[in-house]
């Protein structure tokens, strides 16, 4: 069968998703060779995967090096050419690819695409955007910056698509190209239901819902949990050193019904958070797909991963978002009526528990996220994406 070269230059929420799509690759004979951060490759093996790898910290370090504003950021992900593209040159000297899957937000999978000349597929781990709503987005962030700051921004982007064409003799385009990577065919990893404008997207977006695979991490003992008030809190892999928040929790819901699992994160010591209340279970990981088929409730970052995990199983949410898309995420939970959307600046013990209250007695949240968990189920998950890659495969003449 064909071999695939997979660009992903993300976290663990762009690499997650593809999991399941790798694996049922290989499972119908496709030979992946996935471009990953080092500290992924555990993660990325299983699937049966070539894994080959690149330093996080220098991409990082490139990509932060412009600033903050919108078009340094833009111009972040240029800067990491110079990072990605050698490496990925350089490992697969000597061996031929069909076709290229890319990651929509990092990687350079575009340029790549180019310099190899593959036909390219884009995977979105989060919500899709079309040039419209990127141009909204783009004049959105670029008002928290005075002009000077943001044309100066601009005209270094512009610097920076000069030296990357004439470098390694590829077409940049627009910042939107930049950003988003777009491609003939777009893999978006959720529905058009909770897509915002779903339905405004042309058939080269397939939206396949998430790409929920069996993980192998262990089991929860739920014998002597009361799930009936079951309540989940985790604030994700990255952004969970949150002690504060973590203490926060123990003073909204100690002796209260509820029973209260909080994932607090690898990064932070459990002893720190004194006294735990009875009707609390505090651990650095549990397996969060079974937690959420017995959960009332979800406690969430946002992430755009565990929003969905948490709504295909029909668990209503409260949302603290924490950084990257996820005000994006809670802002679009909060407008279907699938939760609540909570700043937690200034979020008071009193606020958090009476938020909960009002999520777990509204039949009308309840509804709209079992809604949602049907979307995404019947969108068709990691097998309908390979189905679509095998159809694009099938269009642009790769008959391996």
């Amino acid at each position: 069968m064909a071999r695939v070269l997979l660009i992903n230059g993300g976290s663990e929420g762009h690499i997650n998703p593809t999991l399941g799509v790798v694996q049922e690759l290989i499972r119908r004979g496709e030979e992946v060779v996935y471009f990953v951060a080092e500290q992924f490759r555990d993660r990325v093996e299983p699937t049966g995967a070539e894994v080959i790898t690149f330093d996080s910290g220098k991409f990082l370090e490139a990509f932060l090096a412009g600033g903050r504003n919108f078009w340094a950021r833009v111009g972040g992900l240029l800067r990491t050419a110079d990072i990605v593209i050698p490496s990925v040159l350089e490992q697969t000297k000597g061996k031929r690819f069909d076709y290229i899957i890319h990651d929509s937000m990092f990687g350079c999978g575009r340029l790549l695409a180019q310099i190899l000349d593959l036909p390219a597929i884009n995977s979105c781990t989060s919500f899709a955007f079309q040039q419209n709503s990127f141009d909204s987005l783009r004049d959105h962030l670029s008002r928290h910056f005075p002009a000077d700051v943001n044309e100066r921004a601009q005209q270094e982007f512009q610097q920076l698509v000069s030296n990357v064409q004439a470098k390694y003799n590829v077409q940049v385009g627009s910042a939107y190209e930049v950003f988003c990577n777009p491609a003939p065919l777009t893999i978006v990893y959720t529905s058009k239901r909770f897509q915002p404008d779903g339905e405004s997207f042309d058939e080269s977006y397939k939206f396949v819902g998430p790409s929920i695979a069996p993980r192998s991490h262990g089991q929860f003992d739920f014998s002597h949990v009361d799930t009936d008030n079951l309540i989940y809190i985790s604030l994700g892999t990255v952004f969970n050193q949150a002690v504060d928040f973590y203490k926060l929790c123990f003073e909204a819901f100690a002796n209260t019904k509820y029973t209260v699992i909080l994932s607090v994160g690898r990064q932070t010591h459990i002893a720190k958070l004194g006294d735990i209340p009875a009707n609390f279970i505090v651990r650095n990981y549990v397996p969060q797909l079974e937690v959420l088929q017995h959960a009332k409730l979800f406690i969430t970052h946002g992430g755009m991963n565990s929003t969905s995990e948490g709504l295909y199983y029909g668990v209503p949410l409260i949302v603290l978002p924490q950084s990257a898309d996820q005000p994006i995420v809670a802002r679009r939970v909060a407008e279907i009526g699938a939760g609540i959307h909570l700043n937690q600046e200034g979020l008071t013990a009193g606020d958090l528990r009476e938020a909960a209250e009002r999520v777990l007695k509204d039949a009308s949240i309840r509804k709209v996220c079992v809604e949602i968990g049907d979307s995404f189920r019947a969108a068709g998950g990691y097998h309908r994406a390979v189905e679509e890659i095998f159809e694009y495969k099938r269009s642009v003449g790769i008959t391996k």
